[in-house]
């Protein structure tokens, strides 16, 4: 990017000690003027899209964590315990965390690029349109991911009159911003999605450019919100018009492509990237590694793990190879370690910045049979899910799958639906949300450091599904802690 689209609103968020909600700090001498001011204005915020939705993994029964494994084992204790046991108030100072502060800068510079829409020189009108649009989507993806982040999940509560989170509507640093209802907040970002769709005139971004928003991203979206607010009508609608652009799925029987790859034939918008520091290679030990929870939902018997042919019921291809040895411990999503006996995430061990992922075809393809399903439609609902399942079972294991699934009722099916959601997207940021919007259920962890037990409890429908506002943002804005409905 050129230095002369630094821009006088490229902005410093900070949380002082004043009572504005934002403290707004210009950087720069130039002003955004033409398209191509703003396309890089754009960019710069692209690039700063957390990636945190990945590290809510950590708060889910998906993991297990053993600091003594890791090259790296104080740093990693200090910086992901806390979030691991849900230690959201007095967390060490180190502590990774969620960044509001990120996600109301990316919202601001949406606002702007939309406050002046008008004003844009050097450009086609489908240009600024295409711009316009994408500030609309990337400021309703900012508020999706705080209000799942920081307010009650709109399934869990009675959104009208549940507080959410603050809606960062204008770039105004003399606004002080309280929050909205989470019913509030939900529609603003369905506003927004359809505002964005008006605008946006890309149908699909050439490669090297697809962490962009393009028109289909719109019906993604607007398909995953209402999955959150239990809406299955819009949620099988939206669904099906993104399978009818994205239907391939990358198929582990033949292909050596990871789905969540930017260059997967699934990629649609790849624009957050992996957490880094789960995975394991010759070159850097993690800590993350699978629980025996998880890798129960794919059917292996742990027990059997020390023998040279552990007992499996499937060979599901994201955990496991064709053949079941101990040698063939290792699938397309994860490894095995057989000297600690522990599975690992595996693609990270790669080329790290080929893993970015907002949406992908195989979510829709199960959001269509969770959806379908809700609203009665057996049919449709087995054949989503089949249709994923056979890219990532081999035939014969994909057979039985099949014949069971053939035979599920309702309650059964929708509990196949979310275990398959759990084995396609865990260490992937879907899981902790999917907690969240469904059962809430009671997990226990076990944490074990130079021969002491301590057990951890996150308790059915445990108020620490929701994370706090961050004191820092109350300190400095003390509107956030009112509320009245």
């Amino acid at each position: 990017m050129k230095l002369r689209y630094i821009i006088i609103v490229l902005v410093a968020l900070l949380f002082s000690s004043c009572n504005k909600f934002l403290d707004i700090r210009p950087t720069g001498m130039i002003i955004a003027r033409t398209g191509e001011d703003y396309r890089a204005l754009l960019t710069d915020k692209y690039s700063l899209v957390p990636s945190d939705r990945s590290l809510t993994d950590l708060r889910t029964n998906d993991v297990k964590i053993d600091f003594s494994k890791s090259t790296n084992s104080s740093d990693y204790k200090k910086w992901y315990l806390d979030l691991w046991t849900w230690t959201d108030f007095n967390r060490d100072e180190l502590s990774k965390y969620f960044d509001w502060q990120g996600y109301y800068e990316i919202s601001y510079i949406a606002n702007y690029i939309i406050e002046h829409k008008n004003e844009i020189e050097e450009a086609s009108v489908a240009e600024i349109n295409q711009l316009v649009g994408e500030s609309y989507m990337l400021r309703a993806y900012m508020h999706f991911l705080l209000v799942n982040l920081y307010a009650p999940a709109y399934t869990k509560c009675t959104p009208s009159i549940t507080k959410g989170i603050p809606l960062q509507l204008r770039a105004d640093i003399r606004d002080v911003l309280r929050c909205s209802s989470v019913a509030q907040v939900y529609n603003q970002i369905m506003q927004d999605i359809d505002a964005a769709e008006g605008y946006m005139n890309v149908e699909k971004w050439e490669k090297g450019y697809t962490y962009r928003f393009s028109k289909i991203t719109a019906n993604a979206l607007r398909a995953r919100v209402a999955l959150y607010m239990g809406n299955w009508q819009l949620a099988y609608t939206e669904a099906q018009k993104v399978i009818a652009k994205y239907p391939d799925l990358e198929d582990l029987n033949t292909s050596s492509v990871m789905p969540n790859d930017y260059e997967s034939v699934e990629s649609i918008l790849a624009l957050e990237k992996e957490v880094v520091d789960f995975p394991i290679n010759n070159e850097k030990k993690g800590f993350v590694w699978l629980s025996d929870d998880l890798l129960e939902n794919f059917d292996i018997d742990l027990s059997s793990l020390d023998s040279r042919t552990p007992v499996v019921e499937y060979i599901d291809l994201r955990l496991l190879s064709g053949q079941i040895s101990r040698a063939q411990l290792k699938g397309k999503y994860y490894g095995y370690d057989s000297g600690n006996k522990l599975f690992y995430l595996n693609p990270l061990g790669r080329d790290l910045n080929k893993y970015r992922c907002t949406f992908r075809a195989a979510e829709f393809y199960l959001i269509a049979s969770e959806a379908a399903n809700e609203l009665d439609n057996s049919t449709d609902a087995k054949q989503y899910l089949k249709d994923l399942m056979i890219k990532r079972f081999n035939s014969e294991s994909y057979e039985r799958k099949a014949t069971l699934i053939d035979a599920m009722d309702k309650d059964a099916l929708r509990t196949e639906i979310l275990n398959e959601r759990r084995r396609e997207f865990a260490l992937q940021g879907h899981t902790w949300f999917d907690l969240r919007r469904t059962t809430q259920p009671k997990i226990e962890k076990v944490y074990t450091e130079n021969g002491e037990v301590q057990t951890y409890t996150l308790e059915a429908n445990d108020d620490r599904y929701t994370l706090r506002l961050p004191s820092e943002a109350v300190a400095a804005n003390p509107e956030l802690e009112i509320w009245s409905y």
